[in-house]
């Protein structure tokens, strides 16, 4: 292994896959109710084709792959996928992001595969709101599924909550009292604007802006519970910062991609479901490996066409220059 870096000296180890497009979920902030226009299914990787990229990124230094999707457990057969990477050698780390509806019935079928970690969104503890954000979902299904997770022994089990303004700010503090009293990883995600949802009238950049909650107003409302202390230990390779009050066996997270930007310390790159590769999430380069591989690409052509995306790595992402990525939806990036 020779390791990647960009042109900024970052080193690069962190592939995120999303597996599919599709979701069994509308979440209000992600996508409209009547969904999007799906890929075809001829359009999307193969496990074969993924494993073929995960092997060739692994011998250049890639050692952690998280699964995304859509939803990727609604794609059939996840489990074998994730045995199928588990065997590349070099990959040390597997983990997967999921909406929890699915993973009760599939937890430890997935531990059992090799899957190491588990993040599972969830923006609120109240049913009825729940069911009002993400248009569709039950919350005990979710909270099931949190617990098989759990049992199977894919720790930690991190929580996400994206964070909005007038629909979930107020369950800021009751998401947080889980990590005094039991083993919760609650993380706290900015809102990131995607610019394919400004014509969906669902989430557009005015509403966006308005809904929008910095992690340093999340913080200060944090505080009303003690002050919080930092984590020494790290608890994955992304860019969220973790803390906790004294004595709680939980931890609290901030995921500032907006107000307090972590790209100076980016270590990934992102595969979408149809192939194409992504140096940033926050830019809209990309570069199409589905139809390398598709071609007879080799081992080593791949390679080189990593190599070529990563140089293409930016500094950072524009938003602050009021530049969002407008080719595709969150849930077509993974995340």
């Amino acid at each position: 292994m020779t390791g990647l870096s960009d042109s900024f000296q970052r080193p690069i180890n962190y592939l995120r896959i999303s597996v599919t497009d599709r979701c069994n979920l509308r979440c209000l902030y992600c996508m409209p109710e009547e969904g999007v226009r799906l890929l075809p299914r001829e359009d999307i990787l193969t496990y074969e084709e993924l494993r073929a990229i995960v092997q060739a990124a692994a011998e250049l230094g890639v050692s952690r792959v998280r699964l995304t999707g859509g939803e990727p457990l609604v794609r059939g057969d996840i489990v074998d996928l994730v045995a199928m990477l588990s065997s590349v050698a070099g990959i040390e780390d597997i983990s997967l992001t999921t909406n929890g509806l699915l993973l009760a019935h599939n937890a430890r079928r997935l531990k059992e595969a090799g899957l190491h970690r588990i993040n599972v969104s969830l923006d609120t503890l109240r049913p009825e709101r729940f069911q009002r954000i993400t248009r569709w979902g039950k919350l005990e299904q979710v909270m099931a599924g949190i617990q098989a997770a759990r049992e199977a022994g894919l720790h930690p089990v991190k929580v996400n909550m994206v964070v909005l303004r007038g629909v979930n700010d107020d369950e800021l503090l009751d998401m947080a009292r889980l990590t005094l009293s039991g083993e919760w990883h609650v993380r706290f995600i900015e809102l990131m604007p995607f610019g394919s949802l400004q014509d969906a009238a669902t989430c557009g950049e005015a509403r966006t802006a308005l809904q929008f909650v910095p992690v340093s107003e999340i913080r200060r409302k944090l505080e009303q519970l003690g002050t919080l202390e930092p984590v020494k230990d790290r608890l994955g390779a992304g860019p969220a910062r973790y803390y906790r009050w004294p004595g709680a066996p939980g931890t609290v997270g901030f995921i500032s991609p907006i107000s307090e930007c972590f790209c100076s310390e980016c270590n990934r790159l992102r595969l979408t479901a149809d192939g194409k590769l992504r140096p940033c999430l926050l830019q809209d380069k990309e570069t199409d490996l589905r139809q390398c591989i598709r071609q007879g690409a080799t081992n080593g052509h791949l390679q080189e066409v990593i190599r070529q995306v990563v140089t293409l790595k930016p500094e950072s992402h524009l938003l602050d220059q009021g530049r969002s990525p407008l080719a595709r939806l969150m849930s077509q990036i993974g995340g």
